[in-house]
């Protein structure tokens, strides 16, 4: 967990009510997860025991988000407000954040999820095909799982196959496939990276590492 840089008692809480909001984010996806609250021991114990700690105000006690449910909220980092009287919680979901089984308690029943950013896409993505890797019993017919009990050999065959039509259809100018055959390639490539027990989280630092972005978002290198 990223420790914060300002220190606890920096925070302004609530003079009447002793609380303050702390919004929880994805730290893989950037999807707002839900809104709750924290007074200082909630503040102090998720601090402590990494896993997101709130303070009911229906319980009117410290609450663990996932405590009855298993879906912990798992601390990445925290960040302080510049006003120190809000709180970002950038946090790894163990299972659906709201209480309805939605992923996040912005999503409305009924209606569409909210979208992913790009990135987010993958890392949801990502999250699937590490499911399948490790339940393969709970997706027995789903092509994910045929892949990996074929093995590495089989899973490099169809990265190179994929790279191969992506090439083709660049090269040949065939802009209405490319964007399939670009999809299909970054599929396989995430089943290999699971296979191969590389986060793609260590594929983007890579990247990021050597495209420093400055604020005005034009690559500096590459």
């Amino acid at each position: 967990m990223t420790p914060v840089t300002s220190p606890p008692a920096a925070l302004r809480f609530d003079a009447a009510t002793g609380l303050l909001p702390a919004i929880i984010q994805d730290a893989d996806t950037g999807q707002v997860l839900m809104l709750g609250y924290m007074n200082a021991e909630a503040w102090e114990r998720t601090q402590a025991d990494g896993k997101v700690t709130f303070f009911s105000r229906s319980k009117n006690r410290l609450w663990v988000k996932g405590e009855s449910s298993g879906n912990f909220l798992t601390v990445v980092s925290l960040h302080i407000d510049c006003d120190a009287d809000a709180i970002l919680v950038r946090a790894v979901p163990a299972g659906p954040t709201c209480h309805r089984g939605t992923i996040s308690c912005f999503e409305q029943l009924g209606q569409s999820a909210v979208p992913a950013a790009p990135v987010g896409f993958l890392a949801d993505l990502e999250r699937l095909i590490v499911e399948r890797h490790q339940f393969p019993e709970r997706a027995p017919t789903s092509y994910t799982v045929s892949l990996f009990k074929k093995g590495m050999p089989k899973i490099a065959q169809k990265v190179g196959e994929e790279a191969v039509e992506t090439v083709i259809d660049a090269v040949g100018g065939s802009r209405a496939t490319l964007p399939s055959e670009v999809a299909d390639l970054l599929y396989h490539l995430l089943v290999l990276l699971v296979a191969s027990g590389v986060p793609l989280q260590e594929v983007i630092a890579v990247l990021q590492e050597r495209h420093r972005l400055p604020n005005t978002r034009h690559l500096t290198e590459g």
